[in-house]
C-alpha cells in the first residue's frame, strides 16, 4: 500500500446505517479502486487522500479581465492550467469566501475539477445553451462567461456588456430551494442573459424540445470525488446502482433537447465505471446519431477507460475520449467528462420566441422613466423591460417560449414597484459599475466603513445628496444605500448581511 496507509488507517473503522449505506470512505470503496488500478496507481491515487483539497476561485470576466484581477487579488493564486486562464488554486490560509470581492461577485470558488467541464463544453457568443442539473451554480457560471466570447474581461460593468449580449442560457434544477440559490450566484454573477427554472428533466424537453446548441448534464451521482472533502458521504455499491440508473434515464433525454451538430457534455464527480464509461456506452449504443468528441488533452487529462466497458467494439472504441481526472494526477478532487455530438445539422436553425408578459403600462413606464433618470447613467432600453408580480425585469435579447414551466428567474431583476415609486433591486446593483449610477460611494475593500456596510450598520456620507446611491468596493456593484440627512441608510439585503469579525 506504501503511502495509502496513513488514509486507510484512519478509516477502518467505519459507522454502518440502519439501511446498510456507509459513512465516510468505506474500505468496499477502496477495494474496488485497487481491482480497477494497477499497484501503483492505486498507492498514488490513495496517497491523494492524505493531501489537503485545494481551494479553487474561477475569475468573474463579465466584470474584471484576468490580468487586473491578479493586481488586487488579496490572496495569493496559482493557475489551474493552461485549459482555464481564469481558473486558479488559492495558495495561502485565507478565506476567499468572507472578502468583499466575493460579495460583488468578481470570482466563484470552484472546485477545479468542476472548472473543465464548461471549459470541454466551450459555448460561443448567440448559442443557445442549457445546464440541465445547474444548482448552486459553478458551471452555470462558467458559461455565462464563456459566452461573453472574447470581448469577455474589458473594465465595464455585467450590465453594460450584457445588454448586447446575444445567445441565451437556461440554468435548470429540479430543486426549489437550490434554484433560487442558483438564482441568487447567477445574479452576483452579472449573467443578464440568464433564465433560471425549475423542472424535471423530461418537462424542460417538452416545453423546449431540440433547440439548444450545447447542453450540460452535470448529472447526480454517487460523489466518490467528493471523499476528501466530505468523510461523513454515505457510500454503498446499491447507492451506485441507483445512480447509474437515474444517469441513464436522465441522458436518454439528450436527443430531445440537442439541435442536429448541437455538442452534449456528461459529467459526473465520481470514479465509479457504472456511472462513467458505461453510462456513455449505453447511450452510443441506443443513439447511433451520437458520437464522442475527442477534446484537446492538457496535463492531467487522462483518458477514459475503454476496458471498464462491454459495449459493442465500435462504442468501446470511442470511450477513450473521455476526460478522467484523477486526484493524484490533477489539482482537484476528480471528476468524469464525456464530450458527444449529434450528427446532421449543416444550416442554422431558427430559435426564440417570446414570454407571455404584457409590456410596460403607462404608470410603469412613467415610474421607470423617472427612476432610471434620478438614479442610473446607462440606458436600458424600455422595449426590453417587463412587469411581474409587480416586479421589473430586464429580458434577454434572445428568449424561448417557456409553455408553464416554473420560472425562479426571468431575466435581470431591476426592481419593485412601490406606490408611486420604484425601489431598485439587489441584483441591478451587481450589474453595476464605475460610472453607471449618479450617486454612488465607493471604498475600498479593507475600508472599516465597507465592513459595516456588510454587517446592516449604516455609516455617515457626506458630500452627496439625498436619494438612492450604488455602493461599490473598488469601483465594483455591491449594494443599494439610501442616504437621508447625511447617514446611509442600509438596503443590502438581510439574508446576505454578516457580523463585523
Amino acid at each position: 500500500m506504501g503511502q495509502g496507509k496513513g488514509f486507510i488507517a484512519r478509516h477502518r473503522s467505519q459507522i454502518t446505517h440502519a439501511d446498510g449505506a456507509v459513512v465516510g470512505p468505506p474500505e468496499a470503496f477502496l477495494s474496488r479502486m485497487r481491482k480497477l488500478l494497477s499497484a501503483a496507481e492505486f498507492d498514488a491515487f490513495v496517497a491523494a487522500f492524505d493531501r489537503p483539497p485545494r481551494v479553487g476561485l474561477r475569475v468573474n470576466t463579465l466584470k474584471i479581465s484576468v490580468p487586473d484581477f491578479i493586481s488586487i487579488a488579496p490572496f495569493p493564486l496559482a493557475p489551474v492550467g493552461d485549459w482555464e486562464p481564469a481558473g486558479f488554486i488559492v495558495t495561502g490560509d485565507e478565506r476567499p469566501g468572507r472578502h468583499p470581492y466575493h460579495d460583488a461577485g468578481l470570482y466563484y470558488l470552484q472546485e477545479p475539477s468542476a472548472m473543465v467541464a464548461a471549459a470541454l463544453l466551450a459555448p460561443e457568443p448567440g448559442e443557445m445553451i442549457l445546464d440541465l442539473a445547474a444548482a448552486p451554480g459553478g458551471k452555470a457560471t462558467h458559461l455565462a462567461s464563456l459566452m461573453a466570447g472574447s470581448k469577455s474581461g474589458e473594465r465595464q460593468s455585467a450590465l453594460r456588456r450584457g445588454l448586447s449580449a446575444e445567445g441565451l442560457l437556461v440554468a435548470n434544477d429540479v430543486h426549489a430551494g437550490r434554484s433560487r440559490l442558483l438564482a441568487e450566484n447567477l445574479a452576483r454573477w452579472g449573467a443578464l442573459n440568464a433564465l433560471v427554472t425549475q423542472g424535471e428533466p423530461e418537462r424542460i424537453a417538452a416545453v423546449f424540445g431540440p433547440v439548444f446548441d450545447r447542453v450540460l448534464i452535470d448529472a447526480p451521482c454517487s460523489g466518490e470525488g467528493m471523499f476528501r472533502r466530505n468523510e461523513s458521504i454515505e457510500w454503498s455499491q446499491a447507492i451506485v446502482a441507483a445512480c447509474a440508473r437515474r444517469q441513464r434515464g436522465i441522458l436518454s433525454i439528450a436527443p430531445n433537447l440537442v439541435r442536429p451538430g448541437g455538442r452534449l457534455l456528461y459529467s459526473t464527480c465520481t470514479f465509479a465505471p457504472e456511472e462513467n464509461e458505461q453510462v456513455i456506452a449505453g447511450f452510443l449504443s441506443r443513439e447511433r446519431d451520437w458520437g464522442m468528441v475527442e477534446p484537446d488533452r492538457f496535463a492531467g487529462f487522462e483518458p477514459g477507460r475503454p476496458e471498464w466497458s462491454d459495449a459493442p467494439s465500435d462504442v468501446v472504441d470511442q470511450l477513450s475520449h473521455a476526460v478522467r481526472l484523477w486526484p493524484h494526477r490533477f489539482p482537484g478532487e476528480g471528476h468524469f467528462l464525456a464530450l458527444m455530438q449529434r450528427k446532421g445539422g449543416d444550416g442554422e436553425q431558427e430559435v426564440g420566441g417570446v414570454f407571455s408578459h404584457r409590456p410596460l403600462s403607462g404608470d410603469e413606464s412613467r415610474l421607470w422613466r423617472e427612476f432610471s433618470s434620478d438614479v442610473l447613467t446607462i440606458d436600458i432600453p424600455t422595449e426590453r423591460i417587463f412587469a411581474h408580480n409587480r416586479r421589473l425585469y430586464l429580458q434577454p435579447q434572445t428568449t424561448l417560449p417557456r409553455g408553464n414551466l416554473h420560472i425562479i428567474r426571468y431575466g435581470l431583476l431591476l426592481g419593485e414597484i412601490k406606490p408611486g415609486r420604484i425601489q431598485p433591486a439587489h441584483d441591478l446593483a451587481l450589474a453595476l459599475g464605475d460610472g453607471d449610477a449618479a450617486s454612488a460611494v465607493n471604498w475600498t475593500a479593507d475600508d472599516p466603513r465597507l465592513a459595516a456596510y456588510l454587517a446592516g450598520l449604516e455609516p455617515p456620507i457626506s458630500g452627496l445628496p439625498d436619494g438612492w446611491t450604488l455602493v461599490t468596493v473598488d469601483g465594483f456593484g455591491l449594494g443599494w444605500g439610501k442616504i437621508a440627512g447625511g447617514r446611509l441608510k442600509n438596503h443590502y439585503p438581510h439574508r446576505l448581511r454578516r457580523q463585523l469579525l
